[in-house]
């Protein structure tokens, strides 16, 4: 079974973050200065996101871009159809108003 992009992505960002954070507050100062720490992990963390995890990211957003791309492919289409349904309506009222009309039956001009 294999994992969605989007999923094996997020994980390993998070791990990303909280491995140096653990490993962090190992440090008895690193606990007192808590959002030292937590900067220090966020930043260690996106420099090894954006050093290890170029393939999951890039199936990321191929994945992402495939369902955008159906998405408006099918919206798209629906806009076709709508269009085409108005189309064929404005010519049928068109074409009634152009047709001439028939006398009426008992009334003589």
């Amino acid at each position: 079974m294999k994992l969605p992009p989007i999923l094996v992505y997020s994980v390993l960002r998070l791990l990303a973050f909280l491995v140096p954070l653990a490993i962090m507050w190992l440090f008895p100062i690193m606990r007192e200065l808590w959002w030292l720490t937590a900067i220090f992990a966020a930043l260690i963390g996106m420099s090894l996101s954006i050093l290890f995890l170029r393939r999951p990211l890039a199936e990321t957003s191929a994945e992402i871009h495939e369902r955008r791309e159906a998405r408006q492919a099918g919206t798209q289409s629906t806009a076709a159809q709508d269009a085409d349904a108005e189309d064929a309506a404005l010519d049928s009222a068109a074409d009634q108003r152009t047709a001439p009309s028939e006398p009426r039956a008992g009334r003589e001009n």
